[in-house]
């Protein structure tokens, strides 16, 4: 009976995916081109010893496939031995459905793993030595999904990760609070891995171990519960998808394909001309597609002194959830918004704030005062769910104890530049908490923002779901897994907008009454 130590960046690989995917795409798309790129491509896969592969099922030529990506500390054949798997995400890619669907196996899932016995799901890969990717396989078809079959097995390990973001050429995401941690050694309240990000929307490198980088910022595990930490995860998986276009991705296909060959270990059929040709033909096709993240229907948590904490399910559920994954899209996502054109735009005559509201004037004002002179207007919600309040570094209300006050200098509300393309926006983000019996609540993970920036066309506001005009603002709403996600509204100077929580805990009326009482402020 064995339970695997943690890792302590056990929660970075559903954003791996998007890596994988982007580049896969920009590959895709000059692959079938010809048979000569397509040569090229598996010359690059074969710079990476392939995997034993005798659990995987060999693709049938233009059916749908079904990948298993596996992101360990690090890789077979690295190390003293073959890795802690930290996360197993299924990836289907169908060219008949509108969006490649996930679906992610926790790790500390309780299953029997064949020759080894009872453990949690995550100390298959490390059971099997240099065979862990088929034990695995082999635990999943047995004790989860039985009637799995996987085409491709895909390893990445940390150093992958941030190679991936780094190629792709970094990703802009909409970053919720304050994440600091500096793990200097001295105090045990501080051993977690180092951070220092600053809330709002920013440009992550991948930079393996630097404090600001991508890897931290997906890695990050500290107060937050393992709902939070994935939808994080899921978030910036969809920023990354749709921030790239496919001539962008062209513009870097030699550097993408070489980068993918080197840090991505897969199974003998990628390999091969026919393996590759295969598979990249369906990322080509799925290239517009949108993601689907269908969640693994957990139903317990066991403790118990002999075997520690693990996971269970119930398997009547467990098999929904994979014929939901099997099955195609046929209608637009709801995990990520439909293009913008055709948008038809709703008038509201009559705006009536929702019950559940409280005045924030006072704060709001507040607020706008702190920021100073930030390069732009600053426009402030007039009213707020009763259960969020502002955070403010003057009274500390959203630091972590164990952080000193320093780290949160400027912080709340703050106010900094974005670079893009040569140009300078200035900006602000104000960030809100969930309160409990008065207090910050700063272990839900629940932050949400309100932003402002000079630049016009972020790559978040790309494609809104619906436009409606309410309170005299045409607001642009932007859904995801069928709720509403963000709120933007722009003026002649800048566009403003509110996120929601990570696990878009506000309800859309109260994120469409926000956004539509924005004041102001004055100066």
């Amino acid at each position: 009976m064995r339970f695997l130590p943690r890792t302590r960046g056990g929660v970075i690989w559903r954003a791996a995916v998007a890596c994988v995917l982007v580049i896969g795409f920009a590959a895709a798309t000059t692959a079938v081109a010809g048979l000569l790129q397509v040569k090229q491509i598996v010359d690059y896969l074969k710079v990476t010893r392939p995997l034993v592969s005798h659990s995987i099922t060999p693709p049938s030529p233009g059916a749908p496939q079904t990948l298993l990506l596996i992101g360990v500390d690090h890789r077979v054949g690295q190390g003293s031995g073959p890795g802690n798997t930290d996360t197993m995400i299924l990836v289907r890619i169908d060219d008949s459905s509108s969006t490649i669907n996930m679906l992610s196996i926790p790790r500390d899932v309780a299953v029997q793993i064949p020759g080894f016995g009872f453990s949690k799901i995550n100390a298959a890969y490390a059971d099997g030595g240099n065979n862990g990717p088929n034990l695995l396989l082999q635990t999943i078809k047995q004790d989860v999904f039985p009637q799995l079959q996987v085409n491709h097995i895909l390893v990445i390990d940390f150093q992958d990760f941030a190679n991936l973001i780094t190629s792709i050429g970094c990703v802009y995401s909409d970053v919720d609070h304050r994440y600091y941690n500096d793990n200097n050694g001295l105090s045990a309240a501080n051993n977690y891995s180092s951070i220092n990000i600053q809330p709002g929307y920013q440009r992550l490198c991948g930079n393996n171990g630097a404090p600001d980088s991508a890897l931290a910022f997906v890695r990050f595990r500290h107060n937050d519960s393992d709902m939070v930490r994935q939808s994080r995860q899921q978030d910036f998986l969809i920023w990354a998808k749709s921030q790239f276009s496919s001539s962008t991705l062209l513009a870097k296909q030699t550097q993408l394909e070489r980068q993918f060959g080197r840090d991505v270990q897969t199974d003998g059929q990628l390999h091969t001309i026919d393996g590759v040709d295969e598979m990249f033909g369906l990322l080509f096709n799925a290239d517009g597609s949108t993601i689907k993240s269908i969640p693994f229907p957990i139903s317990g948590n066991a403790t118990s002194a002999a075997v520690g904490d693990y996971l269970t399910f119930d398997p009547t559920q467990a098999q929904q959830a994979f014929n939901e994954f099997m099955t195609p899209t046929t209608t637009p996502s709801k995990s990520s918004p439909p293009p913008v054109s055709p948008v038809r735009t709703r008038r509201h005559h009559r705006f009536t704030l929702p019950a559940s509201m409280v005045d924030s004037r006072v704060p709001g004002r507040l607020q706008a005062t702190q920021l100073g002179r930030p390069g732009l207007p600053v426009y402030y919600p007039a009213a707020l769910p009763s259960n969020f309040m502002f955070c403010f570094t003057s009274t500390a209300n959203c630091n972590e104890p164990t952080n000193a006050p320093s780290a949160y200098v400027n912080s709340y509300p703050r106010h900094y530049t974005i670079h893009d393309s040569g140009h300078i926006y200035p900006s602000w983000v104000m960030t809100l908490v969930e309160q409990s019996g008065g207090y910050a609540d700063m272990g839900t993970g629940q932050y949400f923002t309100v932003q402002g920036t000079t630049w016009q066309d972020p790559p978040i506001l790309r494609g809104a779901h619906t436009v409606q005009v309410v309170n005299g603002k045409k607001l642009y709403e932007y859904s995801q897994g069928g709720q509403l996600a963000l709120v933007a509204w722009h003026t002649p100077q800048a566009v403003y907008w509110i996120s929601n929580t990570l696990q878009n805990f506000i309800p859309a009326d109260q994120m469409v009454a926000m956004a539509a009482t924005l004041t102001r402020a004055a100066g």
